[in-house]
């Protein structure tokens, strides 16, 4: 080989050597997939985990998966969780794990009711004779909507995620993942059913966490920010870009979901400014702020889910990898706007 050829092949190698150097990265989430989860399984199939030096294996939870104590064992890296009631559990049991990013604005949970039943207004909800809500629903936002909005326990009534008992009572309400739900309510009863999400009426609480392990976001800081930046423009590529290889790996994922549900679940993400509203649109996807935080932790007293000093709200997120204004720029190119 020539001499004068090497200082360019090394040079070449060394620019390559990053792109070949990746980090293995396990993410779980909290249920099969679906639209909710898009965004991640975007950043995978366009490669932009990639891109950030990630080779990251996305392993799904289910009704008979719980991954959320594999996050504190160290079998996985990062976990998608519900809302922040999770991370104030984690942090009241010394469990530690920190949130990261929140890359839904407002929490799904939702109460839906049949339309012409004078339910349009959520303060008539209250007096529906009957609630269908799940156990984990009636131990945690039915006690706040109890304190905050006059709901009593007469009504409750359980639910086990049929929709029947709901359909065949004009005058119930129930509660639902609002950008689910109402499309199974549409396809079973073939009506538009009112929908009511908890968020718009105080439930400030940030909802599709991203939590790491309190150790994670000490030692390798670069590591977390990775994930959340490239997270981040997931979310922006799948919400406004194109998410067909997105939407293939979901299907393969789960397929018990339709092409068709999961984009009316985008267009039912976008409407009710899910993911990328409030903070969101100055700050960028999976913003979040301590004031919100601790505004939500106050509510959840007042409901009697926590005592005073149980929950030390310094360990529940680390704000430093948010609020960066990432994906913007990319916003912009795809909105026009």
């Amino acid at each position: 080989m020539p001499m004068k050829r090497l200082p360019w092949l090394l040079a070449a190698l060394w620019i390559a050597a990053p792109a070949l150097a990746q980090d293995k990265v396990i993410f779980a989430t909290n249920w099969k997939a679906q639209a909710a989860h898009g965004g991640f399984y975007q950043a995978l199939a366009d490669g932009t985990y990639r891109q950030y030096g990630l080779d990251v294996t996305i392993r799904s939870g289910g009704p008979q998966v719980n991954n959320r104590p594999l996050l504190p064992a160290g079998r996985i890296d990062f976990l998608m969780t519900g809302n922040l009631l999770h991370s104030f559990d984690n942090v009241k049991n010394g469990v530690p794990t920190v949130v990261v990013a929140a890359m839904f604005q407002k929490d799904p949970q939702a109460l839906i009711a049949h339309p012409g039943q004078g339910y349009e207004r959520f303060e008539a909800l209250k007096n529906a004779p009957v609630a269908l809500i799940a156990k984990d629903g009636q131990f945690s936002w039915w006690q706040w909507l109890k304190v905050a909005h006059g709901f009593r326990d007469e009504a409750l009534k359980p639910y086990n995620y049929n929709l029947g008992p709901f359909l065949a009572n004009a005058k119930a309400i129930q509660q639902g993942y609002s950008v689910a739900e109402p499309i199974y309510v549409k396809n079973q009863g073939g009506f538009e059913p009112v929908v009511h999400l908890l968020a718009d009426h105080g439930f400030s609480t940030y909802s599709t966490l991203i939590e790491a392990r309190a150790d994670t976001v000490k030692n390798r800081p670069e590591l977390v920010q990775r994930f959340v930046d490239a997270s981040i423009l997931g979310w922006v590529n799948y919400l406004y870009g194109n998410r067909t290889a997105a939407n293939a790996a979901m299907l393969k994922a789960n397929p018990e979901m339709s092409e068709a549900e999961l984009e009316a679940s985008v267009a039912l993400m976008k409407k009710q400014g899910i993911v990328d509203s409030g903070e969101a649109l100055a700050g960028g996807i999976g913003a979040m702020n301590a004031a919100r935080i601790a505004d939500f932790h106050a509510q959840m007293l007042k409901a009697g889910l926590y005592k005073p000093g149980e929950v030390d709200l310094s360990k529940v997120a680390a704000l430093q990898f948010v609020n960066k204004k990432v994906g913007l720029a990319v916003k912009a190119k795809l909105t026009g706007k």
